[in-house]
């Protein structure tokens, strides 16, 4: 079953990329989302991964923030509504995902260049302001669950500039008993080939994502917006205020631009 699992997955991106290099080209932007949605839940089947979504208001033109579990959290994202997604550089140099990743509009920010963080934050404003849907983790990096590290303030700023809310969504990954599931982690020394091979292994793993209160933007500071989505995503979570690493000040760099707390970046 694991190898089947495994042959499936990777026939799977092949499929992906197919769909990348030779309809994208000939499709609009819906047909390009739907093509990203249904890939992605299939991505997720395969991986043996149930989606719950508690989404009931429509995606209004906002900047999508989350807590950052695994790799999987795009996808989970984009089984939902496909957005653009701030990543690390670093992923771009993935195996088959990273392909993918750049071809379905992710935007990768160099660590440690600053003319690389200016002028993503001038593509995500008007991205924003195109009506397109623009996600990011604030984190910066992805944290064990039951952990929630402190938020990067600058992205935020892109929201501000384009008079757009901030919407805050929740993920987490739970096993048939709805405890935090394990295998879902991405942290530490593990690559993504790890990573995979233990999801495939896994049994039972439920991806829940949550919609939270929406965010206004207006006479707010990138801080305050940063301080105030990590206290609405840890309370969408659960968690309590002992469970979490320290708040700390919101750091004023972007994502994978300086050294990520805590944990090992990925």
């Amino acid at each position: 079953m694991f190898v089947f699992r495994l042959l499936r997955l990777i026939a799977h991106l092949f499929k992906g990329m197919a769909v990348c290099a030779f309809l994208f080209p000939l499709t609009g932007k819906k047909g390009q989302e739907a093509h990203i949605r249904r890939w992605s839940r299939k991505l997720l089947r395969i991986c043996g991964i149930s989606v719950e979504i508690d989404s009931p208001l429509p995606l209004q033109r906002s900047l999508l923030v989350s807590n950052h579990v695994s790799w999987l959290d795009i996808f989970v994202v984009n089984s939902l509504q496909p957005c653009r997604f701030v990543a690390k550089s670093e992923i771009r140099g993935w195996p088959l995902i990273g392909w993918l990743c750049a071809k379905t509009g992710t935007i990768f920010i160099s660590r440690g260049k600053a003319s690389d963080v200016r002028r993503i934050f001038k593509g995500l404003v008007e991205s924003i302001e195109k009506d397109e849907h623009v996600a990011f983790f604030p984190e910066g990096t992805t944290a064990a669950q039951g952990t929630l590290l402190p938020f990067h303030a600058n992205l935020f700023e892109a929201a501000i500039d384009a008079r757009a809310p901030v919407q805050p969504y929740a993920l987490r990954y739970v096993d048939a008993a709805g405890n935090l599931h394990g295998a879902a982690d991405f942290i530490g020394d593990m690559s993504i080939a790890e990573s995979i091979l233990t999801i495939l292994k896994a049994r039972g793993m439920r991806a829940q994502l949550k919609q939270l209160p929406i965010i206004s933007t207006e006479g707010a500071h990138r801080r305050d917006l940063a301080r105030t989505a990590r206290e609405v995503i840890a309370t969408g979570l659960g968690y309590s205020p002992e469970s979490l690493s320290p708040a700390g000040a919101p750091a004023d760099t972007a994502p994978g631009t300086a050294p990520d707390p805590q944990v090992a970046p990925h």
